[in-house]
């Protein structure tokens, strides 16, 4: 994290996780709304178009910051090296960057919005199948380290730094993730990916848009949080 600016951080950080969500929350809006020509597209459409969203991203914001886009990644990075002197600004800024990009989701599919008549949080933000704050915090958790790791290994160890390859790696863990442990929560997977977009959805006038669910919305963020300190850890220690 050192090794750039703190205005190359906000920059890369809020550009970066802002095409993260207009891209990852676009593929939820294109399956979900009415209107839309990727109606009822599935869960694979879902799964493969934020792995090309984290892949975008990335690459954008890579030679600004390092392509955190995620705060569990940002932790997972202190807890490993102990450098904790930017981790406000990265946090702070992919907050900020992911607000940004849930807005633009709105913007784009407006006339979807607002030809309206379900909840939409779905777009936005992650909810569980079954609702057992024990079970969605533990998938929350073990989905996060195993990204965290992956990063951790594939993305920062011996020579793969922030090469395209690493990126690629990033993009299909993602995808994996999504394919194999997203089912129960929707693989938050990052507090910023869920906050972000619940405060937008919340601020928004969406017609019929339904309830933002307060009373989940800290599991996406705690486990996700849990997740990447434990990674960190886990990585420090073994490797």
């Amino acid at each position: 994290m050192s090794a750039f600016s703190n205005g190359d951080i906000f920059v890369g950080e809020t550009l970066g996780t802002a095409a993260l969500i207009l891209l990852g929350g676009g593929v939820c809006a294109a399956v979900t709304l009415k209107k839309s020509k990727a109606i009822n597209a599935g869960w694979l459409a879902i799964t493969f178009g934020w792995g090309f969203a984290v892949l975008i991203a990335a690459y954008m914001s890579a030679p600004k910051s390092g392509a955190h886009l995620n705060p569990a990644v940002t932790l997972a990075i202190a807890a490993d090296t102990g450098d904790w002197s930017k981790v406000p600004l990265y946090i702070g800024s992919q907050m900020l960057g992911a607000f940004i990009g849930a807005v633009l989701v709105w913007g784009t599919y407006l006339g979807q919005f607002q030809a309206n008549e379900e909840p939409t949080l779905g777009i936005f933000s992650t909810g569980p199948e079954i609702r057992n704050p024990i079970q969605n915090m533990l998938t929350e958790i073990i989905g996060t380290f195993v990204l965290c790791l992956a990063i951790l290994t594939q993305g920062l160890n011996k020579g793969l730094g922030l090469s395209g390859t690493g990126i690629l790696i990033v993009a299909l863990t993602v995808v994996g993730i999504g394919l194999s442990l997203g089912g129960p929560t929707g693989y938050a997977i990052n507090p910023a990916r869920d906050l972000g977009p619940r405060v937008a959805h919340a601020l928004l006038p969406i017609p019929n848009k339904g309830s933002s669910d307060w009373s989940y919305a800290w599991i996406p963020v705690a486990g996700p949080a849990i997740g990447g300190l434990l990674a960190g850890g886990f990585y420090h220690i073994v490797f």
